[in-house]
């Protein structure tokens, strides 16, 4: 073979090399061979192309397409003594390269891998051993550079299938993975790889595996592939740690499958273990942001969004706050970090810390005229009547550094403004502030809504809100139909709505009705306020029986879902309103009993609302409401002011130590006025209190009685309208 001259009609890949230099695979100079492959001037398409092989014409051409492949590696084993897998892997490897992607692929379907693997393994077992390694297989080993093509071989095969769009490209990468964890279960030694390939080629299967399983559509393969990739010795650099723990974030997160925990059989006692997706997407952006915080990884930015929808979507917004804190300098810029960190306060309910973060950024020294900033700080701010007029203030600034033309920020800022003017209504001094303040809260949330063509739900619900509060029943009830219309019934709290409206005009029938519907549509986890609104509207109706019986099914749900929550990551703000809504549950089942003379009862249900919440302003109430129902005057007002004293803004409470005092003195009291006074600047819409300051002022007689005949008409026009609970 050595003498002859090379003529057209030779073997293709003797032709494509010289006998002198393929003498470098038996020497072991596997870089010299790769090198002179791609310096080749001739190319095995062009060689096939001129023998008349074309992977797209018939079968003719694919026989004679397998004649060449044959001849090639005929001629390999020939030339430098391969064998035929060996011979085969090289060739497939060049055409891969060269593109021919299906010729590559019939090339490695030459190679039976099932018998080679064990050969692989034996291979790598013997190089690992300290100790001479014998074995009971009577096999000869492989040289190291014959595993390397061979494990190639593997990869490339697993490519080539990929970019086919096989689905046993997976099966074929895994092979790589299972044959060389078995034959090395601690890693490939750092010396074992310095004259070959074999270690990058597992890490670019390592790497490639977990995607492979991606696109084949098997998510529980993925996951396990990504585990297997993180929690093997695979000597992969930090970097390519880096990318894959991203990767599988990026799966845990938003893949769509619920990931069974981690089998972590040598983990320590003690240690955390990921119970679900999310607690095993945080801990692994945890040790990214560690990684980089130590130098080992480049900064990401998407590391930080991920984490902050992992830690939003568990509940954990302080968690977050801190390690947004804690994050070096340059990282995130000023600005971004403190609308950030107010996100995350205004999502614990930390109201006044997120407005104050809010406010350095909207200093003179940082962005005064961020929109998005003055945005949310109104939107704080309008929730609390005490700062209404700082939300009006930055209601109005945002509107003057709008660019005009987008008329979805324009909307949601009279939005934001029509709900500051609402809360600064209800706190005004004069009659005549608050009707001009509620008339331009109207106006602007009917600008908002014009803008969005009645297609944005939360200025619906604020503007059916505040025309319910007004008393503008039949506008209201317009704006409750068409929000739930928009939304579907998807939200409870239009569902609620729209039966407190139905029960404002009186029509309770109607307003069970709605709820029933409601409850129809609605999961188990969600039907407490729902459930609690039917009650009312039932007591309403005077069937306190049967809202005893609803106020058990409440009591009974959170129950359960105290049970099915009390471990992993909570998911959402369920148990503080759980606790709220079991608070107010209890009360109203006192009240229930009070009002049924039932005063076992009605002192079981105290203890038990105590007993959760012992500094309740709710359960002293019900108290003074239990002893003035027994005719225990004394001991009520005294239940009463311990209410007050918790909270100071209580108007029920207000209105009851009025209504005690008046009864306990011979002549009215200026200071029974007082309470009355206070308790009407805090709703103005509270029939009782309207009508216990008319008596008041009956009881004056002289110039009171025209004051006592207007509260009286106030009081009779608000109870006309008044519904089973608050609108807001």
């Amino acid at each position: 073979m050595h003498g002859r001259k090379w003529k057209k009609g030779q073997p293709i890949f003797s032709r494509l090399v010289p006998h002198n230099k393929m003498k470098c695979l038996c020497s072991g100079e596997q870089l010299k061979v790769d090198e002179m492959i791609r310096s080749s001037e001739s190319v095995t398409t062009k060689d096939l192309s001129a023998s008349g092989y074309s992977s797209q014409n018939g079968e003719g051409e694919q026989r004679l397409d397998t004649i060449n492949i044959e001849e090639a590696e005929s001629s390999l084993r020939e030339g430098v003594h391969l064998n035929y897998e060996e011979a085969r892997a090289l060739l497939g490897r060049l055409e891969y390269q060269r593109g021919n992607t299906e010729a590559a692929l019939r090339v490695f379907d030459g190679i039976d891998i099932a018998a080679i693997a064990p050969k692989i393994k034996i291979s790598i077992s013997k190089r690992t051993e300290h100790r001479k390694f014998r074995s009971h297989w009577d096999v000869p080993l492989m040289s190291i550079h014959a595993v390397s093509l061979l494990v190639e071989a593997i990869y490339f095969k697993a490519r080539a299938l990929q970019d086919l769009g096989r689905f046993k490209a997976a099966q074929t990468c895994n092979i790589i993975l299972d044959t060389v964890e078995s034959a090395s279960p601690e890693g490939l030694p750092e010396n074992f790889t310095t004259d070959c390939k074999l270690q990058e080629t597992v890490c670019k299967a390592v790497e490639l595996l977990p995607e492979l399983w991606k696109l084949a559509g098997f998510s529980h393969e993925t996951i396990s592939s990504y585990r297997r990739a993180l929690l093997g010795h695979w000597n992969l650099n930090a970097e390519s740690v880096a990318k894959i723990q991203k990767e599988f974030v990026i799966i845990l997160l938003y893949g769509g499958c619920d990931a069974s925990p981690p089998n972590l059989r040598s983990q320590m006692d003690g240690s955390f273990i990921p119970r679900n997706n999310i607690e095993e997407a945080i801990l692994l952006l945890m040790i990214l942001l560690r990684k980089f915080t130590l130098k080992r990884i480049e900064w990401d930015p998407s590391i930080i969004d991920h984490l902050i929808f992992a830690l939003s979507i568990s509940g954990q917004l302080n968690s977050l706050a801190s390690q947004i804190e804690e994050l070096l300098p340059r990282v995130l810029e000023r600005k971004e970090r403190y609308y950030t960190l107010a996100l995350c306060y205004l999502g614990e309910d930390d109201n006044l810390t997120a407005l104050s973060l809010l406010k350095k950024l909207l200093s003179a020294m940082e962005d005064p005229n961020c929109v998005k900033a003055l945005l949310l700080a109104s939107k704080v701010c309008g929730g609390n009547s005490t700062y209404a007029e700082e939300g009006v203030s930055f209601a109005r600034r945002a509107l003057s550094n709008l660019d005009r033309g987008c008329d979805q920020m324009e909307s949601v800022a009279n939005c934001l403004l029509g709900i500051s003017l609402s809360s600064q209504a209800r706190s005004s001094a004069s009659d005549s502030e608050r009707v001009s303040r509620q008339n331009e809260a109207l106006e602007v949330l009917e600008r908002a809504e014009r803008m969005m063509l009645g297609k944005d739900h939360r200025i619906l619900f604020n503007l059916c809100l505040e025309n319910a509060e007004q008393r503008k029943l039949d506008a209201a009830l317009r704006y409750a139909k068409q929000l739930l219309k928009l939304e579907a019934g998807s939200n409870v709290k239009g569902w609620i709505l729209l039966a407190r409206i139905l029960s404002a005009q009186k029509r309770f029938v109607d307003a069970e009705t709605i709820v029933n519907a409601a409850l129809d549509q609605t999961g188990k986890w969600s039907q407490g306020e729902l459930l609690r609104t039917k009650a009312k509207v039932q007591i309403a109706q005077g069937k306190l029986r049967n809202a005893v019986d609803t106020y058990t099914h409440i009591l009974a749900t959170i129950q359960l879902r105290t049970k099915s929550f009390s471990v992993g990551i909570k998911s959402s703000k369920g148990g503080k309103c759980d606790r709220s809504l079991e608070i107010e549950t209890w009360h109203d089942l006192a009240n229930i009993y009070i009002s049924m003379s039932q005063w076992r009862d009605a002192e079981v249900c105290l203890s038990k609302l105590k007993g959760i919440s012992p500094y309740s302003a709710f359960g002293w109430h019900a108290t003074g409401k239990l002893y003035e129902a027994k005719g225990l005057l004394k001991e009520a007002l005294g239940a009463y002011t311990k209410a007050l004293d918790l909270e100071p803004t209580h108007v029920a409470s207000l209105v009851s130590i009025a209504t005690v005092l008046r009864q306990l003195s011979n002549r009215p009291m200026p200071v029974v006025r007082g309470f009355l006074t206070n308790a009407l600047q805090l709703d103005r819409t509270d029939h009782i209190t309207w009508f216990n300051l008319g008596l008041l002022y009956k009881a004056e007689g002289g110039r009171s009685v025209l004051e006592a005949t207007e509260c009286f008409q106030a009081a009779a026009l608000l109870e006309e309208t008044a519904p089973v609970e608050p609108f807001r």
